[in-house]
């Protein structure tokens, strides 16, 4: 009888890359979800969904991302401080004037697992509000997005 076997990927074996990626005058969702895919793995051959096969994302212009609609009067970040009556908030234009970074941090991580490989995937996304970046030693690798 003919078996057939199925493929997994040891984390030793996972050859990561570093990817540079562009966000100036791209969407938000749109860019973010090809980020994702980046960061889990799944633009390779070699996925494997319980393993950390993903490669390394560096983003610059984070502060010149684009909404569509009217979501930067609209969208709202919360968050709480852990302190009663801590609950926080700002729109998408007062979180690009202050933090640009976490706009598409929060994209990110929304489209992760919800568990500890999803946490250790996100530590490889490196965003950027301007033109430089700090991992000119990795040598990243320009990505074009569709």
């Amino acid at each position: 009888m003919y078996t057939q076997k199925s493929f997994v990927l040891k984390p030793a074996d996972a050859d990561k890359k570093w990817h540079l990626i562009d966000a100036q005058d791209k969407v938000v969702g749109r860019l973010a979800t090809e980020i994702a895919n980046i960061l889990r793995g799944k633009n390779s051959p070699k996925y494997t969904p319980h393993t950390d096969s993903g490669d390394f994302v560096v983003v610059i212009n984070a502060d010149k991302v684009v909404f569509t609609g009217s979501k930067w009067d609209n969208k709202v970040y919360h968050w709480h401080t852990n302190h009663i009556g801590g609950l926080k908030s700002r729109t998408a234009k007062e979180q690009l004037e202050r933090k640009p970074e976490q706009i598409l941090m929060n994209a990110v991580k929304g489209m992760l697992p919800k568990n500890s490989l999803g946490r250790k995937q996100l530590t490889k996304l490196k965003v950027f509000a301007g033109e430089a970046h700090a991992h000119e030693a990795q040598a990243p690798v320009a990505y074009a997005i569709k």
